[in-house]
């Protein structure tokens, strides 16, 4: 349409007649007499409100589903991280109550041998100095350490140092099949020398070829001259087997180490000797059968 003045009249006209029919129709209320042609009117577009609507509530649906999804994912990955973290407050107090548990029975064995110790951590495993088990353990000379020193925990006997550097000594283990020391029997008092066996039990050779002895009973060891390489008293395994060997001027015997070497942790070296044989006083009483 041109802009001319007809068309200008006939604008001004039809904005007259809307605001006049908004009049009437807000005054009349429910009795308006435009409610006919409006609901013809929402009968024709009511259709196509409903089919837009239709069509866009899948892909609101989905935008909705996609920022509900990143949300679930973060929460997921919050709780993940927490269940990591407490995992490892779990271990960590597993840790403690686990060294807590060694400490006291590493402490309460030295305190009845009336050993001085100093106490360590096995630090490394391995074929250390050509040895095929050797621990490494985290003090040296700089903590009063020396060669030859006797190496214990909590159930007894673990080896003895053979290299000393400024922070870290190494143990050769009483598993090694080069290790050997005297040892003496609970009760008897026989004595014979007790080598390792790798994973297997310990060989005890007794110097009493008619010595009496049965599984279950338990040996120490004998000490050497000045407390070195061997303090006394220090328990060393429980006979699981006795070989007969008639006419023999010795007897062998089978020992279960009462240290476990695959799963040592705190350890004690034992840096002054005790002013006497404890003798069998480190062992742990012997259980009452009722």
């Amino acid at each position: 349409m041109k802009d001319t003045r007809e068309s200008r009249i006939l604008l001004v006209l039809l904005v007259a007649v809307a605001f006049a029919l908004i009049t009437v129709d807000i005054r009349g209320g429910d009795d308006s007499p435009l409610n006919g042609a409006r609901d013809a009117t929402a009968s024709v577009l009511g259709p196509v409100e409903s089919g837009v609507s239709g069509a866009v509530r899948p892909l609101a649906d989905a935008l909705r589903s996609v920022r509900e999804s990143g949300s679930r994912g973060d929460r997921i990955r919050a709780l993940e991280q927490q269940n990591a973290a407490l995992k490892q407050q779990v271990s960590s107090s597993d840790l403690v109550t686990s060294r807590s548990t060694q400490l006291t029975r590493l402490l309460g064995a030295a305190g009845a041998g009336q050993y001085t110790i100093k106490s360590a951590e096995v630090v490394a495993i391995g074929a250390a100095q050509g040895f095929s088990w050797t621990v490494t353990i985290d003090v040296g000379s700089d903590d009063g350490i020396q060669r030859d020193m006797t190496v214990i925990n909590g159930e007894g006997l673990v080896g003895r140092v053979t290299t000393v550097g400024p922070d870290t000594s190494t143990v050769l283990l009483a598993s090694d099949p080069e290790f050997s020391v005297g040892t003496r029997m609970e009760g008897s008092g026989e004595v014979g020398f007790t080598t390792g066996q790798g994973n297997g039990p310990m060989r005890v050779e007794l110097l009493n070829g008619q010595a009496q002895v049965k599984p279950g009973d338990r040996m120490v060891t004998f000490g050497s001259q000045g407390g070195r390489p061997f303090v006394p008293g220090v328990p060393v395994g429980r006979v699981t087997r006795v070989e007969n060997t008639p006419g023999q001027l010795t007897r062998t015997v089978l020992v279960q180490p009462f240290v476990s070497f695959t799963t040592l942790d705190l350890v004690g070296v034992v840096v002054q000797p005790p002013a006497a044989d404890p003798r069998y006083s480190v062992l742990p009483p012997k259980p009452t059968v009722n």
